[in-house]
Protein backbone atom coordinates (compact mmCIF):
# COMPACT_ATOMS: atom_id res chain seq x y z
CA UNK A 1 0.00 0.00 0.00
CA UNK A 2 2.75 2.46 0.93
CA UNK A 3 4.46 1.83 -2.39
CA UNK A 4 1.57 3.31 -4.38
CA UNK A 5 1.07 6.13 -1.87
CA UNK A 6 4.70 7.29 -1.99
CA UNK A 7 5.74 6.90 -5.64
CA UNK A 8 5.88 9.88 -7.97
CA UNK A 9 6.26 7.65 -11.04
CA UNK A 10 5.34 4.01 -11.51
CA UNK A 11 6.42 2.38 -14.75
CA UNK A 12 5.25 -1.14 -15.53
CA UNK A 13 7.69 -3.49 -17.25
CA UNK A 14 6.40 -6.95 -16.35
CA UNK A 15 5.59 -9.98 -18.43
CA UNK A 16 1.93 -10.89 -18.49
CA UNK A 17 1.44 -14.25 -16.80
CA UNK A 18 -1.35 -15.52 -14.56
CA UNK A 19 0.42 -14.19 -11.46
CA UNK A 20 0.74 -10.65 -12.88
CA UNK A 21 -2.69 -10.30 -14.51
CA UNK A 22 -4.51 -7.51 -12.65
CA UNK A 23 -1.55 -7.04 -10.30
CA UNK A 24 -2.33 -3.30 -10.20
CA UNK A 25 -5.82 -2.94 -8.76
CA UNK A 26 -8.30 -0.09 -8.63
CA UNK A 27 -7.47 0.29 -4.93
CA UNK A 28 -3.75 0.59 -5.76
CA UNK A 29 -4.43 3.33 -8.30
CA UNK A 30 -6.67 5.19 -5.84
CA UNK A 31 -3.75 5.32 -3.39
CA UNK A 32 -1.50 7.14 -5.87
CA UNK A 33 -0.75 10.83 -5.49
CA UNK A 34 -2.73 13.27 -7.63
CA UNK A 35 0.66 14.40 -8.98
CA UNK A 36 1.86 10.85 -9.77
CA UNK A 37 2.49 9.46 -13.24
CA UNK A 38 1.68 5.88 -14.25
CA UNK A 39 3.54 4.57 -17.31
CA UNK A 40 2.53 1.31 -18.97
CA UNK A 41 4.51 0.13 -21.98
CA UNK A 42 4.25 -3.51 -20.99
CA UNK A 43 0.79 -5.12 -21.08
CA UNK A 44 -2.60 -3.55 -20.37
CA UNK A 45 -3.98 -6.55 -18.41
CA UNK A 46 -1.40 -5.90 -15.68
CA UNK A 47 -3.96 -3.32 -14.55
CA UNK A 48 -7.40 -4.44 -13.40
CA UNK A 49 -9.85 -4.02 -16.32
CA UNK A 50 -11.55 -0.62 -16.33
CA UNK A 51 -9.62 0.59 -13.30
CA UNK A 52 -7.28 2.99 -15.06
CA UNK A 53 -9.94 5.12 -16.76
CA UNK A 54 -11.88 5.34 -13.50
CA UNK A 55 -8.74 6.26 -11.54
CA UNK A 56 -7.64 8.92 -14.02
CA UNK A 57 -11.09 10.49 -13.95
CA UNK A 58 -10.81 10.61 -10.16
CA UNK A 59 -7.38 12.22 -10.43
CA UNK A 60 -5.34 9.41 -8.88
CA UNK A 61 -2.93 8.97 -10.51
CA UNK A 62 -2.88 12.45 -11.94
CA UNK A 63 -1.33 11.40 -15.24
CA UNK A 64 -0.66 8.37 -17.41
CA UNK A 65 1.56 7.58 -20.37
CA UNK A 66 0.35 4.50 -22.23
CA UNK A 67 1.55 2.36 -25.09
CA UNK A 68 -0.80 -0.58 -24.40
CA UNK A 69 -4.58 -0.78 -24.11
CA UNK A 70 -7.27 -3.20 -22.98
CA UNK A 71 -8.42 -3.43 -26.61
CA UNK A 72 -5.83 -3.23 -29.38
CA UNK A 73 -5.61 -1.71 -31.78
CA UNK A 74 -7.30 1.25 -30.15
CA UNK A 75 -9.34 2.53 -33.10
CA UNK A 76 -12.25 4.22 -31.35
CA UNK A 77 -11.37 7.93 -31.38
CA UNK A 78 -14.02 8.47 -28.70
CA UNK A 79 -12.21 6.15 -26.26
CA UNK A 80 -11.79 7.98 -22.93
CA UNK A 81 -8.02 7.46 -22.79
CA UNK A 82 -7.60 9.23 -26.13
CA UNK A 83 -9.60 12.20 -24.92
CA UNK A 84 -8.16 12.87 -21.48
CA UNK A 85 -5.88 15.86 -21.02
CA UNK A 86 -3.87 13.94 -18.41
CA UNK A 87 -3.02 10.99 -20.69
CA UNK A 88 -0.37 10.60 -23.38
CA UNK A 89 -1.02 7.67 -25.74
CA UNK A 90 1.25 6.02 -28.28
CA UNK A 91 0.23 3.21 -30.68
CA UNK A 92 2.04 0.23 -29.07
CA UNK A 93 5.45 1.22 -30.40
CA UNK A 94 7.30 1.67 -27.12
CA UNK A 95 9.66 -1.21 -27.84
CA UNK A 96 10.77 0.21 -31.18
CA UNK A 97 14.40 1.12 -31.56
CA UNK A 98 16.84 1.02 -34.44
CA UNK A 99 18.53 -2.05 -32.95
CA UNK A 100 15.19 -3.82 -32.50
CA UNK A 101 14.23 -3.17 -36.12
CA UNK A 102 17.58 -4.49 -37.33
CA UNK A 103 17.15 -7.71 -35.34
CA UNK A 104 13.53 -8.21 -36.44
CA UNK A 105 14.10 -7.43 -40.11
CA UNK A 106 17.23 -9.59 -40.29
CA UNK A 107 15.27 -12.49 -38.80
CA UNK A 108 12.35 -11.95 -41.19
CA UNK A 109 14.72 -11.74 -44.16
CA UNK A 110 16.41 -15.00 -43.12
CA UNK A 111 13.03 -16.73 -42.86
CA UNK A 112 11.89 -15.52 -46.29
CA UNK A 113 15.20 -16.52 -47.87
CA UNK A 114 15.02 -19.99 -46.31
CA UNK A 115 11.42 -20.45 -47.47
CA UNK A 116 12.29 -19.38 -51.02
CA UNK A 117 15.16 -21.90 -51.01
CA UNK A 118 12.74 -24.66 -50.01
CA UNK A 119 14.06 -24.96 -46.45
CA UNK A 120 11.62 -23.02 -44.26
CA UNK A 121 12.74 -22.27 -40.71
CA UNK A 122 10.80 -21.42 -37.54
CA UNK A 123 7.61 -22.95 -38.92
CA UNK A 124 4.92 -23.26 -36.28
CA UNK A 125 2.46 -25.31 -38.36
CA UNK A 126 4.42 -27.19 -41.06
CA UNK A 127 1.34 -29.12 -42.21
CA UNK A 128 0.06 -26.05 -44.06
CA UNK A 129 3.18 -26.02 -46.24
CA UNK A 130 2.52 -29.47 -47.67
CA UNK A 131 0.90 -29.67 -51.10
CA UNK A 132 -2.94 -29.84 -50.95
CA UNK A 133 -3.01 -33.45 -52.19
CA UNK A 134 -0.62 -34.50 -49.41
CA UNK A 135 -3.01 -33.16 -46.75
CA UNK A 136 -5.84 -35.51 -47.76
Amino acid sequence: EAFFERCDVISLHMRLVDATRGIVTAADLARMKPTALLVNTSRAPLIEPGALVTALRAGRPGMAALDVYEEEPLLDTAHPLLNMDNVVCTPHIGYVSRDEYEVQFADIFDQITAYAAGNPINVVNPEVLRAPRERR
